[in-house]
């Protein structure tokens, strides 16, 4: 049998070894157990949950982008460029916001960008929310009703973006956008975003879209808000192995909805 010997003052003392066991690490105290392992979520409840994230996320957009258009106090840049467009077009805004998506994720092709469900599914279904709430919510009038709609379409918009960020199911089309113009260029992201926010918000309002306090309002807050829910809602890593088959990539690259 193998032993373990120990000198102890010129004589060697003869240990057996210990029965395998959890790694410990020694201290003058005494013994520390090893960490736990790490908590791995189901297979099949990880993607069911992303999966979840991804369209409650989306359609809580549409649905935020609509109480901003009913606030009428100022929109969000792209929202901005979406309303000028269906005022020059007579579309609705939703269906604008879908033909600009799709026309935004060809722009993808040359830039060699690869498309997520998340990306897809961008296209559609916060333009669909987006037509259905304001079909379904009355008009607003009085400021005292058009304030609160303001200040709860920037905090849903970004429970939203945390929401279907953290799913990990690829981008939207605008923030694609972005990040492949990033690297083409050269540019900083910084210089890249303000570039096309500033583009988009002065070709929408020259087209009739509303520029206003909440536009400020929702420059200042969605950064933090996006931030802070996108640890509210970060999904757990899934089990080794366990393969989901769909693309996922880092949230914290991507703040705001493309």
């Amino acid at each position: 049998m193998d032993r373990s010997t120990i000198a102890t003052r010129g004589h060697s003392l003869s240990v057996p070894p210990g029965p395998p066991g959890p790694s410990r690490t020694t201290g003058t105290t005494g013994t520390t157990p090893a960490p736990p392992p790490l908590r791995l979520s189901r297979p099949g409840r990880h993607l069911t949950r992303r999966l979840f994230q991804l369209y409650a996320g989306l359609a809580l957009y549409g649905v935020s982008s609509a109480l901003l258009v009913e606030a009428g106090l100022g929109l969000e840049p792209w929202g901005v460029l979406h309303q000028g467009l269906a005022e020059l077009t007579g579309l609705t805004i939703g269906v604008v916001s879908i033909v600009v998506g799709a026309a935004v994720l060809l722009l993808w092709i040359p830039m060699r960008q690869r498309p997520g469900l998340g990306t897809v599914s961008n296209v559609f279904v916060v333009g669909l929310a987006m037509d259905g709430t304001l079909a379904l919510v009355p008009g607003a009038h009085a400021l005292a009703v058009r304030v609160p709609l303001l200040v709860a379409g920037i905090l849903l918009n970004g429970v939203a973006t945390g929401l279907y960020i953290a799913a990990r199911f690829g981008p939207g089309p605008r923030d694609g956008l972005m990040t492949g113009l990033h690297r083409r260029t050269g540019r900083s992201i910084r210089l890249v975003r303000t570039s096309l926010e500033v583009t988009v918000v002065a070709t929408g309002f020259a087209l009739g879209g509303t520029v206003g306090a909440g536009t400020v309002l929702y420059a200042l807050a969605i950064g933090p808000l996006a931030q802070l829910f996108l640890r509210v809602f970060a999904v757990p890593p899934a089990s080794p192995g366990s393969g989901t088959g769909v693309a996922a990539g880092s949230p914290g690259r991507v703040i705001l909805r493309g």
